[in-house]
């Protein structure tokens, strides 16, 4: 308890649990349908653009997530028209855009500022680099983000589970694939200050895999993953004071941990019964 008092007496860790926790949160309950979509790298893909449009924000003088957003956004949307109206698969054209992205990323970085310390901080993850102005953003945006999946929750279950019958009932399924698309790139852009862009697809995948080992129902699982996200956050921010150790990579860590430990119940279950 002292540990966590101390932690709370540094207004930077307060913003840094605040806006890491509602971020976890959004991330693990649309990752949920992205990984049963079989979307569940459209998260490192979408960071990747998310780098790039940092990249030139910094370079210009702008500021940084006003601009990723819109841009992830239109990512996202373009990602997902062009797997529905090309022969292109959904992984290919993940890796199309990634790679493109990133590489613009580093053109207009090495032309420009160089690998600044803030650029850094957007490709690894820090805790130092949120302000006070994007955790506000960062905790709207996510109230947005939970207000809509909240509102949509059982178009997007049919959605994912099955488009033609979806479509076959009036659920107006292109609507629907956009709101994902779009809440996830939102969720992506915001995630990159604590995570960075190499870690911040972890917190789509971990989440739902450990709870889809456990439970079976859609909605138990949405429910797991989104507890499961937040203690994860939480307690990888702890090991992370306590050991002086990277956030994004401990809270990633403690995810691991807790899917392996979930595999290992799961087989010592199989060996008892």
């Amino acid at each position: 308890m002292n540990l966590i008092a101390e932690m709370l007496s540094y207004p930077f860790l307060v913003r840094a649990l605040v806006g890491g926790m509602l971020v976890s949160l959004c991330a693990s309950l649309l990752g949920v349908s992205l990984v049963l979509r079989r979307y569940s790298m459209i998260g490192d893909g979408l960071s990747h653009v998310s780098f790039g449009a940092l990249s030139v924000a910094l370079a210009m003088g702008w500021s940084p997530l006003k601009v990723s957003i819109p841009l992830v956004v239109a990512a996202a949307f373009f990602l997902l028209r062009l797997t529905e109206n090309s022969r292109i698969k959904s992984d290919a054209a993940i890796a199309l855009i990634s790679a493109s992205a990133l590489a613009l990323g580093i053109i207009v970085t090495s032309l420009t500022t160089g690998m600044t310390t803030d650029v850094s901080s957007y490709m690894f993850g820090s805790i130092l680099a949120m302000s006070r102005e994007d955790v506000r953003l960062s905790v709207a945006v996510s109230l947005v983000v939970l207000g809509l999946y909240a509102v949509c929750y059982n178009k997007i279950f049919a959605v994912t589970f099955d488009e033609n019958f979806a479509r076959a009932t009036g659920v107006k399924v292109g609507l629907y694939n956009v709101v994902i698309a779009v809440l996830t790139a939102v969720t992506i852009v915001l995630g990159m200050r604590m995570m960075g862009a190499m870690l911040i697809s972890s917190l789509i995948l971990f989440p739902c895999l450990t709870s889809m080992r456990i439970f079976k129902s859609f909605s138990r699982v949405v429910i797991f993953s989104g507890v499961l996200s937040v203690v994860c956050f939480s307690l990888g921010m702890v090991g992370s004071y306590q050991f002086s150790t990277p956030a994004g990579a401990s809270v990633v860590a403690v995810n691991l941990l807790a899917f392996l430990l979930c595999l290992a119940w799961q087989f010592l279950s199989r060996l008892r019964g």
